[in-house]
């Protein structure tokens, strides 16, 4: 079998799109590729237009099947090549987009759905939401990004040495630590004083040191279902007077002035507090990322709703238990077992890319008294029950070795596409009546 891929970001353009739109199917595709080498051959495309159809009909020419994943949103993904086409996609609300808007007839969900006749996507929300627009027998199947077996490794590396600290990362980029700034430099215009941060200042490597009990939350702070806000303040509120409480905020955004500003001023609202605040924006190399992994003694999500959240996954699979909600995709891995759960209650919201931003699905609100309680019995296991502490770890890496390891996806993946296979023989063999 010939596997076609292709994402709108690739290897060439990623520096250049991280924090936009979709940037992140890139990362998808990076970590679906070893299992789908496993299937069959496979391609990655620039231009799918010139390409894949060519590809197919070579194909075609010696009887050997063939499939392009498109791995983007529906409203992004191809429907006119002849070469079967199934789209990858992250989806987080409700309800799919059943209705076209902005002059383009992809954005009724729907009707790509049914030109594609099968869909992949990364979780049973997602599932369940488009069988609900589509039929029950409708096929689509939930893989996540099999990231397990990458991150487990490096979480069995990091087995035996210290997750209380000191640990010594180097940064090539900015780091802004509460500890360190004039948090005054970050007010209102008029009152500003003292000094800030040099945006355009040459990017330089940097040491920082972490200790304490440590929570990490990578995200991109333009991404208006993070909900970075709440997971600040309710810190701040927590640990006023705690000085060994940290919260370490790695941020992902191709702008360092735009991803910073506003949460620097988040922090000077926020004052005053003993615990630490550590924004960093900028490249860690692979040993500084495990570093990072080390350091962090929880991993914390407070967003509305999530496709699949690859950095909870990742820090999961190396064993840190989470400080999270129990909803959309992170249904299908969290529990009391590998996290303090929070509270969260639903309401009305729009699609992310309607321009109308008219209300035709949910969103899950977090609850912020919720998130401090978390932040506090957290806290509590980690100083004084090591042995609660321990279970929840090992527990973190059984269940998203259940849910996003290589052998669960390519078993998946055969399975299914085996699956689309035998439908669209059948519905050629109707076609021709033979």
């Amino acid at each position: 079998m010939l596997i076609i891929i292709h994402s709108e970001t690739n290897q060439h353009t990623i520096a250049q799109n991280l924090g936009r739109s979709e940037y992140s199917y890139y990362f998808v595709l990076k970590e679906y590729r070893p299992v789908l080498e496993r299937l069959g051959r496979v391609v990655e495309v620039v231009d799918p237009a010139r390409e894949v159809d060519a590809l197919y009909l070579e194909c075609l020419s010696r009887g050997e099947p063939c499939v392009f994943l498109s791995f983007s949103p529906p409203h992004r993904t191809p429907i006119h090549l002849a070469c079967p086409t199934l789209p990858v996609f992250a989806w987080e609300f409700s309800t799919i987009p059943n209705e076209p808007f902005d002059n383009e007839p992809r954005n009724d969900w729907r009707m790509v759905l049914r030109a594609c006749g099968a869909a992949i996507t990364h979780s049973t929300y997602t599932v369940n939401a488009v069988r609900e627009a589509m039929g029950a027998d409708y096929p689509i199947v939930a893989v996540p990004a099999p990231v397990w077996d990458r991150f487990a490794a490096r979480g069995a590396q990091l087995q035996g040495q210290s997750s209380t600290g000191p640990v010594r990362l180097t940064i090539k980029g900015l780091i802004a630590d509460s500890r360190q700034l004039d948090l005054d430099a970050f007010g209102p215009k008029h009152l500003r004083r003292g000094q800030g941060i040099d945006f355009q200042a040459p990017v330089r490597e940097q040491e920082l040191l972490l200790d304490g009990v440590v929570y990490t939350s990578v995200f991109n702070p333009g991404d208006g279902r993070k909900n970075w806000e709440d997971m600040l303040s309710a810190f701040c509120v927590t640990f006023r007077d705690v000085e060994d409480a940290t919260l370490v905020l790695k941020l992902t955004h191709h702008d360092a002035e735009e991803a910073l500003s506003d949460i620097l001023h988040h922090l000077y609202k926020n004052q005053t507090y003993r615990c630490r605040i550590v924004l960093i924006y900028g490249y860690l190399a692979d040993a500084d990322y495990e570093r990072l992994v080390q350091a962090t003694r929880y991993v914390v999500n407070t967003s509305y709703g999530e496709g699949q959240c690859l950095p909870l996954m990742e820090f999961m699979s190396c064993g840190k238990p989470a400080v999270a909600p129990r909803t959309t995709a992170m249904i299908d891995y969290l529990s009391t077992d590998n996290a303090f759960l929070v509270e969260s209650t639903d309401e009305l919201t729009a699609w992310p890319h309607d321009p109308r931003r008219a209300f035709r699905t949910l969103r899950y609100m977090t609850n912020w008294a919720s998130v401090c309680v978390a932040y506090r019995d957290s806290y509590e296991v980690a100083k004084n029950d090591p042995g609660r502490y321990a279970q929840m770890s090992a527990q973190a890496v059984a269940s998203l070795q259940a849910f996003c390891s290589q052998a669960v996806a390519e078993q998946r993946l055969r399975d299914f596409l085996a699956q689309v296979h035998e439908l669209r023989a059948i519905a050629a063999t109707e076609v021709t009546g033979a």
